[in-house]
């Protein structure tokens, strides 16, 4: 079904075809009529499956009826709010409001911490009808009084549950609280925790849920694969990887800040520029290092999972978990940066022995056994294990599980 069909305003379809956008994606087909008729809506899908449009596009369509009806309307009164758990996730749905809004006087503001107080109020003043906001922000402009909510139609949780992992569902129960009851509330969210389930009951009206593949699922366009390695040749490795012919557009996962900028070290020692995206730089660095990425002045992206749901940039060829995640719904959330829109990705998780023990859970949680390869042409110091530790090798050789006293082992 092509958008025409959906009922959309000339002014949403004209940006969508600007975008270049032709048919909606599962997500959005399924949801748009429902959340379109004003219902409340729990969307899930899996991560790159079009989850922005599918909440952006209903959202603007309600304020510009809304203008018709009467003209007044418009103006200096917020009256649609995007809550999302990150600085950059909020910059990414902030640009896509802009983007479909390009053809109607709908402004909307980015309210977002470590960035300017007045930049943020001038943007309420000039009229912003829709607020794409992190909490803690946008509390602390409510408590100011240079914001107030009493006027919001609808409102919109994006990735719910990742607001719940960084500890920001209080605040988002404060937030809800101020809303007015009538207002249409939107949430997309991989999961649906049980804190989350209780925001559900107790913020939403009788929501249609819709879902698209198992939460759990991975994109069927990215192909992925485990390269065991020792932790001491972990970095030659993603030196050899980014260096490969297809390699184009890459983001390394690390695990913590320091490991981060680690990688980063240990790829410039190597004539390889990069850029570094994590809590502990200030938003400025952050904005460059995000923008060089996009416009391609800087072709690798070292991460922390911070990052792991606030990055869309649709042209990243792989993605590289320098450090195996410790949670499984972290490893889907990571490689969902690369195959994006259904396009072709390949996801790369660097396994050392130690980090061995938590692939099971990865591929238990997403029901697919992982490949294990090894990097033609790269100088190992110790032969990659090809095959699970669980699993028998094809040799004269047997694993033999013991368990001896001090501990569990491994003997030949």
């Amino acid at each position: 079904m092509p958008f025409t069909r959906l009922g959309l305003r000339p002014e949403l379809l004209d940006a969508i075809k600007a975008l270049g956008y032709e048919v909606p994606t599962p997500i959005q087909e399924k949801s748009l009529p429902e959340s379109m008729a004003g219902k409340d809506v729990i969307g899930s899908a899996q991560t790159g499956s079009g989850k922005t449009l599918a909440f952006t596009l209903p959202l603007l369509q309600r304020l510009l009826d809304d203008r018709d009806k009467d003209p007044h309307k418009g103006g200096p009164r917020v009256r649609a709010l995007v809550l999302v758990p990150t600085r950059e996730l909020a910059t990414q749905v902030e640009k896509a409001v802009g983007e479909l809004a390009k053809f109607s006087p709908v402004k909307c503001a980015l309210i977002i911490g470590g960035a300017s107080f007045t930049t943020q109020r001038d943007a309420l003043r000039k009229g912003a009808e829709v607020v794409c906001a992190t909490p803690g922000r946008l509390l602390d402009l409510l408590r100011s009084g240079d914001l107030h909510l009493r006027d919001v139609k609808v409102t919109v949780l994006d990735e719910a549950d990742r607001m719940l992992d960084m500890g920001f569902m209080p605040d988002v129960r404060r937030i809800m609280k101020l809303l007015p009851a009538s207002r249409q509330t939107l949430m997309f969210s991989a999961t649906i925790p049980p804190e989350v389930e209780r925001v559900v009951n107790e913020f939403m009206r009788e929501p249609v849920r819709v879902e698209v593949d198992r939460p759990r699922s991975t994109a069927t366009s990215v192909t992925q694969a485990l390269f065991p390695v020792t932790e001491g040749q972990k970095g030659e490795l993603l030196a050899a990887i980014v260096k490969s012919d297809g390699v184009d557009s890459v983001i390394v996962f690390t695990r913590t800040k320091a490991r981060a900028d680690y990688v980063a070290h240990c790829l410039d020692r190597r004539d390889i520029k990069c850029g570094v995206l994590h809590s502990d730089l200030s938003q400025k660095e952050r904005d460059r290092a995000m923008e060089d990425f996009r416009e391609g002045r800087c072709t690798i992206l070292v991460a922390t999972d911070l990052a792991a749901r606030g990055i869309d940039v649709p042209e990243v060829s792989h993605v590289v978990n320098y450090d195996v995640p410790e949670h499984a719904e972290d490893y889907v959330h990571r490689i969902g940066r690369t195959g994006r829109a259904f396009a072709q990705g390949d996801a790369v998780t660097l396994v050392s022995f130690e980090e061995e023990r938590l692939i099971p859970s990865i591929e238990a949680f997403t029901g697919q056994k992982i490949a294990r390869k090894a990097l033609d042409g790269f100088a190992y110091r110790v032969p990659p294990r090809l095959h699970s530790y669980e699993a028998r090798p094809s040799s004269k050789f047997r694993i033999r599980r013991v368990i001896p006293r001090g501990g569990p082992r491994f003997r030949r």
